[in-house]
């Protein structure tokens, strides 16, 4: 017997929230096949934004992790036609640069997208001191600039 609720819901929400359970759940080895069937599936919205969650949530749990390199090389072929996707995992490595405190441009921190921005200025991924002035300066809204004075501020005070 199912419920009237569930009769209602449009079958690309169960089926995102299917993709959603099998991303969280997929071994290592198996998560380039699965990221890849659910690109085909013919709703592309629906199919970018599963995937992009997972993304998301992959990135940040590998982010300073050695497997992070190798993960983003083979998500990179699976997901190389989708240009949110793309732009999405090179803003997460720009992100793992900066949060190793490897080196970067100021072209590529200004030239980023608002989301990436706002990660940077809001979380403590990326706790570089130059990269925090830099989002401060010249950040392209007035929400990164005032977060990234905010984290300045906050690390020069003593605990």
């Amino acid at each position: 017997m199912t419920s009237p609720h569930l009769d209602e819901e449009p079958a690309e929400h169960r089926r995102f929230a299917g993709y959603l359970q099998a991303l969280e759940a997929v071994a290592e080895g198996d998560e380039a096949d699965l990221v890849a069937a659910v690109l085909r599936d013919q709703d592309m919205k629906m199919a970018d934004s599963a995937v992009g969650r997972h993304l998301d949530c992959r990135a940040a749990d590998l982010l300073t992790d050695p497997r992070f390199t190798a993960w983003a090389q083979t998500l990179t072929g699976v997901i190389a036609d989708r240009d949110f996707l793309t732009l999405r995992l090179r803003e997460w490595t720009l992100l793992r640069t900066i949060a190793l405190d490897e080196p970067w441009t100021a072209e590529e921190l200004t030239g980023a997208t608002d989301w990436f921005q706002r990660m940077a200025a809001t979380t403590q991924i990326a706790t570089s001191p130059k990269a925090l002035r830099l989002l401060a300066e010249r950040g392209r809204t007035r929400r990164v600039r005032n977060a990234a004075s905010r984290q300045l501020r906050h690390r020069d005070q003593p605990n």
